[in-house]
């Protein structure tokens, strides 16, 4: 496998792909040391990781959010920081601020003090309740990986991955995110109750005086290299055939293909549905499962695998499905079961 980038001709040879598909793997044993159950949430989250993409998280509180994050932190061997969002955080309170600095020879500058989004992995806790302007502080590091302050940008850490929380109770005098700001976020991940089973075992893991850490399976440098590979991973025709379809099944205006081709699922309870992002992210999750299932090639099950979460934060149902208690979820799973997986 090889191609030239920015940094000049990269050469990744099989063994190599063996070797840090290893290291993923045992990226992945390390934090289930630590987390107990929510194997589906650390799979989505892994592939999010390797595709280079950021994660929205809903549950509610005491579902180790903070310690899944952490945890992968530790694995990777990259700085972590948490960020509690609240109604009177400011923008400079999360990008860093410039201050006044006296020199020994009494000369004065002004010098940048970085803030808490100059680590690799950003935990940003409840952004809902933070007010727009630094939810958009936020999202404009996601997009650009770099915080303008003044009239300086600063570039970011790589890797660079957030996972921002929302609460699903206790809605009073938040600031939910507009649908295009959720937009930036890869996945949208929605963390459940342990099975009864997986709850017993956190109490017998998290009570006692020893608590397990996971230990360093690979470095940052080798997360960025995994990254490359898995945008330089190839995939058929017919397989971004199948995510442009998908993406486009979800939609009320399909442009040139008119109002008929609008399944009456969708005409009647979709407000909005995906647009262009779903489809990229439909291919980028696709070839983060392949790579951690050790493959070099995608197929159309590896785009239906991450479908859910692809799909939850784009596909806004509207108020008839409101009443019928129907949901993004109930949709997708529609749209999985109609959409053709051949272009015929």
């Amino acid at each position: 496998m090889s191609a030239s980038s920015s940094s000049g001709e990269r050469q990744i040879t099989a063994e190599r792909f063996d070797q840090l598909h290893a290291k993923v793997a045992e990226v992945k044993r390390e934090v289930g040391k630590v987390i107990v159950g929510q194997h589906q949430v650390l799979d989505e989250i892994l592939m999010s990781l390797c595709a280079g993409g950021h994660c929205l998280m809903i549950g509610v509180p005491g579902l180790a959010k903070t310690l899944i994050v952490r945890t992968f932190a530790e694995a990777l061997h990259l700085s972590f920081k948490r960020i509690q969002f609240t109604p009177d955080l400011m923008p400079g309170d999360i990008t860093g601020t410039e201050v006044i600095e006296e020199a020994a020879d009494g000369t004065r500058r002004f010098k940048f003090v970085e803030g808490p989004l100059f680590a690799n992995m950003i935990l940003a806790d409840e952004i809902n309740r933070t007010p727009p302007r630094t939810q958009a502080a936020l999202l404009e590091a996601m997009q650009e990986h770099s915080v303008t302050v003044g009239r300086h940008s600063y570039k970011l850490n790589e890797p660079f991955f957030v996972l921002a929380t929302q609460n699903p109770i206790e809605q009073e005098g938040t600031y939910p995110l507009p649908e295009a700001q959720q937009d930036r976020f890869m996945f949208f991940l929605n963390v459940r109750y342990p099975e009864a089973e997986e709850e017993v075992g956190i109490l017998k893991r998290t009570t006692t005086t020893s608590m397990p850490h996971a230990q360093p399976a690979m470095s940052g440098e080798e997360l960025v290299e995994v990254q490359w590979i898995v945008r330089d991973m190839p995939v058929a025709d017919h397989v971004f055939s199948y995510a442009s379809r998908l993406a486009r099944a979800s939609r009320l205006d399909r442009g040139g293909e008119g109002a008929a081709t609008v399944p009456d699922i969708i005409r009647k309870y979709v407000e909005w549905g995906a647009g262009p992002r779903a489809g990229q992210y439909f291919v980028l999750g696709g070839k983060a499962r392949a790579f951690l299932q050790k493959r070099s090639h995608v197929s159309i099950e590896d785009v239906r695998a991450v479908a859910y979460p692809v799909l939850r934060h784009r596909i806004i149902v509207n108020f008839a499905a409101q009443a019928e208690g129907i949901n993004s979820e109930w949709i997708i799973s529609r749209l999985l079961q109609d959409v053709p997986q051949d272009a015929s």
